[in-house]
């Protein structure tokens, strides 16, 4: 009896010795969890998200964010961000689906893995951590799986972190969601040769290279201090050629100009459409729907001059390559001013939020100017400049000046490609040296 105690308190002893060691064993053996990194830069889908369909293909479809229907997997959507510094960067999401959960793939940088989403609030859900080599643009993917809503999801951002981000972070935030969408503006300021007198007539070439003409492009080659006159890819089906003045009255309603402050046509192109323009300014609207084509060079000429009555007459023409002959646009008088040619610029413009995110270029040379004494001056020199969008750094997508050659100026926007150029800076091209061969007095006005 008593060797049958004393095992059984053996047992206990060796029981109560062991079963702490075995405890702490099995606190050992659990897998610890891990900390989600700090990630407290938000980049809002609103103003940075667009959607791409036929990612892989020839001809990219791009969709604004606001409005698509995120139920097809073809569909990626793709967020832009820069950061200043390379190193590390940790991505999450935030963002909530309908009902259930849904499924999806995320990648950045090649690497792809998938996600789930299963709240109904909008809520962060890690994605991973990645070295970036470099500043600069990039952009997350993300691709529907599998879902059980009628929709993949809604994204509200995308969130930020590491030491990637140490020296900021550039995207569009809310004061930019429809300027940010579509991309900076980007201008060369032409510099008239100071022995020139009162400019009569401007002249320009502008080549879009093939790829460039992306839709919603406004390439824009004769700016003076009342108008604009350049060219514009407006759909898939559709280009024109744009000639517009301003009225002096200040509205973006054309409804409300005085009858005093409107200005007037004179005569217009056979194959030319007029109409009031407004929510820009406001003023006269004239244009020719005419397929050019990228890789082409184009020819721009443009009058102004004192009319009667303090007012002045401002005409284009505009040289089809194809056709070899000048097309007249239209002649438009401007109240209440009796002036020349003045503040001569170019710009490069996206008026089509959706194709914000592709690049397009252009080069802009052969700059003339023909003055009061009846003589041709070459302009070889301009200043780079670009809107607030740029300035204030919503999109730092812009690039413009001098590089090389003799293809002359040139201005680059959208496509977040990584390239900034200094704003407000002078470039000159090389002199050309060969005016214009131009009889005015035969010029279309009809």
């Amino acid at each position: 009896m008593n060797t049958m105690r004393t095992k059984l308190n053996l047992k206990i002893l060796f029981i109560i010795l062991v079963l702490p060691f075995t405890a702490l064993s099995c606190e050992k053996e659990e897998t610890p969890v891990e900390e989600t990194p700090t990630m407290s830069h938000q980049v809002p889908s609103e103003g940075n998200s667009w959607f791409f369909t036929n990612v892989a293909g020839d001809q990219v479809q791009t969709a604004d964010y606001n409005g698509f229907n995120w139920s097809n997997n073809s569909s990626v959507l793709r967020t832009f961000f820069r950061v200043e510094a390379a190193g590390e960067i940790h991505i999450g999401i935030k963002g909530k689906v309908s009902e259930g959960s849904s499924t999806l793939k995320a990648t950045f940088l090649n690497q792809t893995k998938e996600i789930e989403i299963n709240s109904t609030t909008n809520s962060s859900v890690f994605v991973g951590s990645y070295t970036v080599p470099s500043p600069g643009y990039y952009y997350i993917d993300l691709q529907g799986v599998d879902k059980d809503g009628a929709q993949f999801a809604s994204i509200e951002s995308i969130t930020l972190g590491g030491e990637a981000c140490s020296s900021g972070v550039h995207f569009s935030n809310e004061d930019y969601f429809y300027w940010g969408r579509r991309g900076p503006s980007v201008h060369l300021g032409y510099i008239v040769p100071a022995e020139a007198s009162d400019v009569v007539w401007f002249y320009n070439e502008i080549t879009v290279p093939e790829g460039n003409d992306v839709i919603g492009s406004y390439y824009m080659a004769n700016g003076f201090g009342q108008g604009y006159f350049g060219m514009q890819v407006n759909s898939s089906t559709e280009r024109r050629v744009l000639f517009s003045v301003w009225s002096p009255y200040s509205t973006d309603d054309p409804s409300t100009i005085p009858d005093d402050q409107r200005v007037q046509l004179i005569a217009k192109g056979v194959n030319t459409t007029t109409n009031d323009f407004g929510n820009e300014g406001s003023g006269g609207q004239s244009y020719m729907q005419l397929n050019w084509k990228a890789g082409t060079t184009y020819r721009f000429l443009l009058k102004g001059e004192p009319s009667s009555e303090n007012t002045t007459d401002y005409s284009a023409w505009f040289f089809d390559t194809e056709q070899e002959e000048w097309l007249f646009v239209a002649t438009w008088r401007r109240p209440k001013i009796s002036t020349y040619l003045t503040n001569l610029y170019s710009f490069l413009e996206n008026f089509d939020t959706k194709t914000g995110p592709l690049e397009r270029m252009a080069y802009y040379n052969n700059q003339w100017v023909y003055d009061t004494n009846d003589t041709w001056h070459e302009v070889t020199k301009a200043k780079f400049t670009a809107d607030a969008t740029a300035r204030d750094k919503a999109r730092l997508d812009y690039a413009g000046g001098y590089r090389n050659g003799d293809n002359g100026f040139y201005l680059k926007n959208c496509g977040f490609f990584s390239e900034t150029s200094e704003i407000d800076t002078n470039h000159e091209r090389p002199v050309l040296g060969e005016s214009p061969v131009i009889e005015f007095g035969t010029l279309p006005e009809n």
